[in-house]
């Protein structure tokens, strides 16, 4: 009930705020406000064992909540100031153990179903233009509606989600509102550096001229894995990553173009070795990664993506991967991924605002990481004692249904081959109800 009132409160006081601004032209702030509810189900499965980190064969319900302000303030001209006090609370199936591609973006390894309020985002841009082009801006989430330069360096510091600047895509990037798994959230072989909830702290260096992006950033890493502490050691405990961005790569107009995408990134942290906890492991006894830690180990991939727009039809494709030697920082427990799907919106059958998803996924591990879970390891995510190993494989099938101007339903379907690579397990069919409601 407290988190109903705060819900019912909160979304009452953005209204109000933001029909008392509507009429401005020029706003030097914006507010809005979002909650998703996401009950969530599978079906019983064959599973030959199950292990400590494993999707159990029969479980009831799991319903995960989330509400979000997100408040932008402009102090000075090319300055802006954001601010996202956030509350989650509910549950994952399974704890969020068992699968690798987990099936709902909204759930966090927290372990307390009681809703918690935290500071999401809170952090400081200053931005310097480039040129005298400009460009209408929407108020929008985190979006102030003004008058902007197109090109432009930025820098700003503070709190975020890496995601909230890289590896970002039209078609696939927010389960909010798109898909729910997380190999769609994002490329799953980016074990990208961030808290148990998924946000971190440290500096974003962005370049936009023209059809051209070039982002770079430093951050904070859990002190332990998936943990929800930070820490910043110079070479030993820390984020990196850039990415370069080309919109337009190929256009005929606003609504057939095709964007392009590609990042690198390295990790440092206090991580196990796979190799290294199999040969500690004296014969017979099982290899814990946890006792091969040590500062200064990484994790370093890459990743690359299309954007593919032809008018109401969205074809989105992704590939990443990692080197697979050390442990699985923050993320989850992937070291290469291949994405492919499609978004058609409404348009096509008369429904403006609606849209249909259908993406698919295959997950793989590498050779150590397998071995390592072959002889009975485990990670933060996933470990069923042993392992068959196969591709973990999943398709997902989505509706968004504007119910009214701010409410979207969305019936969802998973289906998952081999979760957590074992073949020994599954497969398993996951339903979920998506509400989500913004002003």
């Amino acid at each position: 009930m407290k988190f109903i009132l705060f819900i019912s409160l909160l979304l009452l006081y953005t209204t109000t705020i933001v029909s008392q601004d509507s009429l401005a032209k020029e706003r030097i702030y914006s507010i809005h406000a979002q909650a998703t509810l996401i009950p969530q189900y599978h079906f019983n499965f064959h599973a030959a064992y199950t292990g400590s980190n494993s999707l159990l064969p029969s479980e009831p319900v799991a319903t995960s909540i989330t509400s979000t302000i997100f408040f932008a303030y402009k102090p000075y001209k090319n300055t802006y100031l954001i601010f996202n006090p956030e509350a989650s609370g509910g549950k994952a199936l399974s704890k969020t153990l068992g699968v690798a591609g987990f099936p709902n973006g909204e759930t966090y390894r927290v372990g307390d179903p009681a809703v918690h309020p935290f500071i999401a985002r809170l952090y400081i841009e200053q931005q310097f233009p480039l040129s005298d082009r400009k460009e209408n801006v929407d108020d929008d989430l985190n979006q102030i509606k003004e008058r902007r330069h197109k090109d432009y360096i930025s820098i700003l510091a503070g709190k975020f989600s890496t995601s909230d600047f890289f590896d970002e895509s039209e078609i696939s990037n927010d389960p909010r509102t798109q898909f729910l798994n997380w190999s769609l959230m994002g490329s799953g072989a980016w074990d990208y550096p961030a808290n148990t909830r998924g946000y971190t702290m440290g500096t974003v260096l962005q370049f936009f001229y023209h059809d051209y992006q070039i982002r770079a950033a430093l951050t904070t890493v859990p002190t332990e894995a998936n943990g929800p502490d930070l820490q910043f050691r110079w070479n030993k405990a820390m984020g990196s990553m850039i990415e370069f961005s080309k919109r337009n790569l190929f256009y005929r107009n606003e609504n057939i173009h095709v964007d392009a995408t590609i990042g690198f990134f390295l990790n440092k942290a206090n991580m196990g070795n796979y190799n290294l906890a199999i040969q500690q492991a004296l014969p017979n006894l099982i290899p814990d990664i946890t006792t091969t830690r040590d500062y200064g180990r990484d994790k370093k991939g890459w990743y690359i993506s299309l954007d593919n727009h032809f008018n109401e039809i969205h074809y989105y494709i992704n590939y990443s991967r990692n080197d697979g030697q050390n442990e699985t920082w923050a993320f989850t427990e992937i070291d290469r991924s291949f994405v492919t799907g499609f978004r058609f919106d409404g348009d096509l059958w008369k429904r403006k605002t609606d849209q249909l998803g259908i993406a698919f996924v295959a997950n793989g591990l590498s050779d150590p990481h397998k071995n390592y879970l072959t002889a009975g390891g485990i990670g933060f995510i996933i470990g069923d004692g042993k392992l068959n190993y196969g591709l973990e494989k999943i398709t997902e099938v989505y509706y968004s249904w504007n119910v009214s101007k701010k409410l979207f339903i969305s019936p969802d379907y998973q289906f998952i081959v081999n979760p957590a690579y074992n073949k020994d397990r599954g497969p398993v069919h996951v339903l979920a109800l998506r509400l989500h409601y913004e002003l």
